[in-house]
């Protein structure tokens, strides 16, 4: 097969993996899923997303079936990129009755994207917030309070974000999981929590979870920073979720103090090794676990490399190679989000790091893909 760069053949070394095996226990990881769109609705920029719903439903029985837990309706979803909060809401409710189903986990987003865009205040965001945690709880899904960009816009002290979350803790009858997304995903949180420094940030979201014991389960970090999430989690009384897609493998295997758990995007594309090395790092294989992790993270930095928002097209983009859903169409046309020469070196990093289990139908399918972008022959 001819991609950019040479020609290239598939070493079928994901098949290694195809087969779930027992599930691991010494970590808790949930894999934020992609939603699969219908190919032939009006899936277009602007208009409303359409899900198939079939199909977003099996990716999330595959990612269960390896012992994953799904975090629902968040930013890999395309949460504020395309999807908007009907959908959300559907979504979540379909993926709750589906875990139920079959013994799985999720946890979903809270957010304030039924909100029009644009300035609110700080008591709208609230009751926006507070009407999606609802909705969540109903579900039976553990809720994850997302970053709001109309509260990133609307909030200029820690003290503002300290009454808006307080307010929604004192108000939840379950524990939640809060949210820290760096600027890296979404340009529009930039000083979150209150300050440019990420330091005091951090004091802000201790002094948060501090003033409610038993309101937060964890925090789900995502500012790419390794030294500085150990820092934070030996420093909070919760889990740290590691949400950092580029340095996983250390912060999930830990230290004499410690460790991340895992809420991670890259998680729903190398699910198969992924459940491997922790299994492996279950029995204490320490070499193992490194030997099966470690080469997905090349893939991981290529997925997740600048502009970072636009890590879903890789996503669904291996989904389509690995045979979990038939096509390649994204709800509001983000395929077109990665360029073609992105995409082939997806492919090659792709087969390295095991993720496709079936050589042949990557193989078809990645051939097709080329002669239509022009790269193939």
């Amino acid at each position: 097969m001819r991609l950019p760069g040479g020609s290239f053949t598939f070493s079928g070394t994901g098949s290694e993996y195809a087969n779930p095996g027992p599930r691991f226990t010494s970590r808790v990881a949930f894999a934020a899923a992609h939603v699969v769109a219908d190919p032939r609705a009006e899936n277009v920029p602007g208009a409303p997303a359409v899900p198939d719903w079939e199909a977003t439903l099996a990716f999330r029985r595959h990612l269960w079936s390896y012992g994953f837990g799904v975090a629902e309706a968040m930013d890999t979803a395309q949460r504020g990129m395309g999807l908007d909060y009907p959908t959300a809401r559907e979504l979540i409710h379909r993926s709750a009755r589906e875990a139920a189903a079959v013994g799985g986990t999720v946890a979903a987003g809270v957010m304030t994207d039924q909100l029009p865009p644009g300035p609110a205040s700080l008591d709208e965001i609230h009751k926006a917030y507070a009407e999606q945690l609802t909705d969540v709880q109903s579900s039976g899904a553990v809720p994850v309070l997302m970053c709001s960009r109309h509260l990133a816009a609307a909030a200029t002290t820690p003290q503002q974000y300290l009454d808006v979350y307080g307010r929604l803790l004192a108000e939840t009858g379950t524990p939640v999981i809060l949210h820290w997304l760096g600027p890296a995903f979404d340009p529009a949180l930039t000083g979150y929590w209150g300050s440019t420094d990420v330091s005091q940030a951090a004091d802000t979201v201790s002094e948060l979870i501090a003033a409610h014991p038993g309101k937060v389960d964890g925090i789900k970090l995502s500012l790419l920073d390794e030294a500085f999430e150990v820092a934070l989690r030996r420093r909070l009384p919760v889990r740290m979720y590691t949400g950092d897609d580029f340095n996983y493998p250390a912060l999930i295997r830990g230290d004499a103090a410690g460790y991340s758990d895992a809420l991670l995007g890259v998680f729903a594309a190398i699910a198969p090794p992924a459940a491997a090395a922790l299994r492996a790092l279950d029995a204490g294989d320490l070499d193992a676990y490194g030997k099966i992790l470690d080469p997905t993270v090349t893939l991981a930095r290529h997925l997740f490399a600048a502009p970072t928002w636009f890590y879903k097209t890789g996503i669904a983009f291996l989904a389509w190679l690995g045979g979990h859903q038939e096509h390649f169409t994204m709800v509001a046309g983000a395929q077109s989000g990665r360029s073609p020469a992105h995409l082939a070196e997806l492919i090659r990093l792709a087969d390295a790091a095991g993720v496709l289990p079936d050589a042949e139908l990557a193989t078809h399918r990645a051939a097709a893909w080329a002669v239509t972008v022009g790269v193939g022959q």
